[in-house]
């Protein structure tokens, strides 16, 4: 069943970002060769009626891509050129670019309000729940009910910020800035080696409580916040990336996603439902990145050739984003190696 998991949650993740680019694409007139849910070889396609389109399931469900006309290094001369990409004004292009991340971060937004809904809203801040006498924590100075406002001088003031800083500081003595009862009151705490499931960790033995609240209001204001946390929370793993705090170890690919999406499930419905949207804002924040194969590069091209006042020669850019493609799956597949250690161990 995690196989049928893992194929529904990214399925549907691709599918609403690819369907983003289509439906403006094919809104601009751009001729839409292919749309494909699913890399690697072809497993079947179809065709509608007077749509030059071919859809189509591809073996490996990790991605898919809408082939627009104009984006080949071949100039293909059998299209007329008001059809192709190139031909469409910067706003058409910009958004046919551009909607399959607004896409993702659609879905997100919805799946979250959903979890809220039936499920109650955090109101996402950083408390201090229980705190346990076997580790450090205990005799820290922290109390139930301490607001952790920053780690290290760096914020923390939510959940995923606060993961973030002390996944950074894994095994390190940190200090915690704290809001009790209005004063602000910092403490040194150190980890304490233990053994789960055969794999070493460090714990600081304390849980985060967080009030939750329930309406439709609340609900939309947490699905909101939430989208925006995640994003920053991601900014912030790219900038440790490239400081070197974190390393490419820490990151997951499709094995690592598989298991996580196995884990999921294990835990109930909304779990599951919580990861896809995660993964959706993961999806969509990487394809802002402006670099070749992602869609902010693309975005990058178009802004480059706004300024300039022409297009950059579509044989150069479609080069550069074959190799940054290669560049990119020489990186899955380091990660992916990497998954697959960590399964093994």
């Amino acid at each position: 069943m995690t196989l049928v998991y893992f194929v529904l949650v990214l399925g549907t993740i691709v599918l609403i970002h690819e369907f983003g680019h289509f439906i403006f694409a094919k809104k601009a007139g751009i001729y839409v060769y292919e749309f494909s849910i699913g890399m690697g070889p072809r497993l079947f396609k179809w065709t509608r009626k007077n749509d030059e389109t071919e859809y189509s399931i591809r073996l490996i469900p990790i991605g898919g891509f809408v082939q627009m006309a104009g984006e080949e290094i071949e100039d293909d001369k059998s299209i007329p050129k008001d059809k192709k990409f190139g031909s469409k004004t910067f706003g058409q292009k910009f958004m046919a670019v551009i909607a399959g991340i607004m896409n993702n971060f659609i879905l997100a937004i919805v799946l979250l309000f959903f979890i809220a809904l039936f499920n109650g809203a955090p109101a996402n801040k950083s408390y201090v729940g229980k705190i346990d006498s076997n580790y450090p924590a205990y005799n820290s100075g922290l109390k139930t009910g301490d607001r952790i406002l920053k780690v290290n001088n760096k914020s923390a003031s939510n959940s995923d910020t606060l993961a973030l800083q002390l996944q950074v500081n894994s095994g390190k003595t940190i200090k915690i800035l704290v809001d009790r009862n209005g004063q602000e009151k910092e403490f040194s705490l150190s980890p304490k080696k233990v053994k789960i499931d055969g794999n070493e960790v460090y714990k600081y033995g304390f849980t985060i409580n967080d009030e939750v609240n329930h309406g439709f209001f609340a609900s939309l204001k947490y699905a909101f916040s939430k989208t925006i946390s995640l994003l920053h929370q991601m900014v912030l793993i790219i900038f440790y990336l490239i400081t070197g705090k974190l390393s490419v170890g820490s990151l997951s690919g499709p094995v690592g996603i598989f298991g996580v999406v196995g884990d999921a499930a294990a835990s109930g419905f909304w779990s599951l439902i919580s990861l896809t949207a995660f993964i959706s804002i993961n999806v969509g924040f990487i394809n802002l990145l402006p670099l070749p194969a992602f869609d902010g590069g693309r975005i990058l091209f178009l802004l480059i050739e706004k300024i300039k006042g022409h297009p950059v020669d579509p044989r150069i850019e479609n080069t550069i984003h074959s190799i940054g493609l290669f560049l990119l799956m020489a990186l899955m597949i380091l990660i992916t190696y990497n998954d697959i250690l960590r399964l093994l161990k």
